[in-house]
């Protein structure tokens, strides 16, 4: 439906991406459902060689120079596949790597993003720890400064990719006097797979399985100084980026993750007869389908909306209020999506006879993962009312309070 937003490069790229689908063998799937693969390298060593990594970092470091739009555009359709390989796809290629791009040195690019984006290497992201998630200013995790290096001791869990991860992105307090604000109190780090780290594969997770989620436990681990992403104790910068490709990501393949339920719901409602006819001729059915297919294309056009946004360079608290409704809305509403699509094809919907029942398995990640839903509604009301503040201050439009009839009774408009 949103073909007109893309570019003809663009629609080209997009082609190459279903030919990258398509070459995915079914038992991989299968199997990753399973946990019998815990980690698809062979996907991702794929999608390098065919240079579908990071498409939208510098054809220097090994992507090819384009935009979010066609960011959005290769995550949603490397969603179809399911969305623990858009999650496989994402957290390296485009969180770590955004990391090391925007606030690395060109030696950081050299060693990490540039095989990585080839697919020979693979990393993961360390933010969430045991004692909080959403808390992440409050992490516990510290790197001891020793001179020339880092001494880190401390643990990260939920961990996509840690099975497989060649290196890591850390988060870790680097400055622990008391009284410190937490935003100048941490340094994102590149830590190495090196000795004293050590990875535990533990979890039997709902739904996206496959991805390699581990707990990543640091003991005594030498950081050397070079591996600082950004500042010392500047971690909050990179933070504040990094929320753009983490939350707008996570929409765009959750688009992805939903429309083969809808697409398989259609197709069943179409074939499926009931009471002498198809059942799709039924508006208890079709009304439902539409919702869904509505819902979906509501989601589309606020992630394109969105990235354009941030590809203009729309302002920082509008773009980070933007990134967190499009978070927001898009992983509930295809979360809806595909509860409907699993609706409206009753007890089959159910079993493991169609993808569906998977698909509404993976996709409670959606609203949970980088940066719950219920953060993304703080993040939404924060900029929202400091963005009304600082506009009726200044704006030059019609007050609409006063459009009502007894908008001068001053006794009725009482505030305290």
């Amino acid at each position: 439906m949103f073909d007109f937003l893309l570019s003809k490069e663009q629609l080209e790229l997009r082609e190459e991406v279903r030919e990258l689908v398509k070459w995915v063998p079914r038992q991989m799937i299968l199997d990753m459902d399973q946990d019998q693969i815990r980690f698809p390298k062979e996907f991702l060593q794929e999608a390098g060689r065919r240079n579908l990594l990071g498409c939208r970092y510098p054809k220097k470091w090994g992507g090819r120079g384009l935009d979010w739009v066609a960011t959005a555009m290769v995550m949603e359709e490397v969603g179809t596949l399911g969305y623990i390989f858009a999650c496989t796809f994402g957290v390296g290629a485009e969180l770590v790597c955004d990391a090391i791009i925007l606030h690395g040195s060109d030696a950081q690019k050299e060693k990490y993003v540039k095989p990585l984006l080839a697919g020979e290497i693979f990393a993961a992201e360390c933010l969430t720890e045991p004692r909080g998630g959403s808390d992440f200013f409050g992490t516990t995790t510290v790197a001891e400064d020793k001179g020339d290096h880092f001494v880190l001791n401390g643990q990260k869990r939920f961990i996509v990719g840690a099975e497989a991860a060649d290196y890591f992105l850390v988060y870790a307090r680097t400055n622990t006097e008391p009284g410190t604000h937490p935003h100048k109190a941490l340094t994102c780090l590149i830590v190495d797979r090196s000795p004293g780290v050590n990875v535990d594969y533990i979890y039997r997770l709902m739904g996206c399985r496959g991805g390699g989620a581990g707990r990543v436990v640091f003991k005594d681990v030498i950081v050397p100084k070079e591996n600082i992403v950004g500042q010392l104790n500047g971690a909050y910068t990179v933070f504040n980026t990094m929320m753009i490709p983490e939350r707008l990501g996570t929409a765009a393949m959750t688009i992805g993750a939903a429309r083969p339920a809808v697409d398989t719901a259609t197709r069943y409602t179409s074939r499926r007869k009931a009471f002498g006819q198809v059942i799709n001729q039924f508006q208890g059915v079709s009304f439902q389908v539409a919702e869904a297919v509505m819902l979906l294309d509501a989601a589309q056009s606020l992630v394109y909306t969105t990235c354009r946004a941030v590809d203009a360079g729309a302002g920082e608290n509008r773009v980070r209020r933007a990134v967190s409704e499009t978070k927001k809305f898009v992983t509930e509403a295809c979360q809806n999506a595909a509860r409907i699509s699993m609706q409206v094809m009753g007890g089959i919907g159910y079993t493991n006879v169609f993808p569906v029942e998977r698909i509404v398995r993976d996709l409670g990640l959606a609203s949970i993962w980088t940066g719950s839903n219920e953060v993304m509604s703080m993040i939404i009301a924060h900029e929202w009312y400091r963005e009304y503040h600082k506009k009726t201050q200044s704006r030059n439009e019609r007050d609409y309070e006063l459009d009502a009839e007894e908008a001068f009774a001053a006794d009725e408009k009482i505030y305290e």
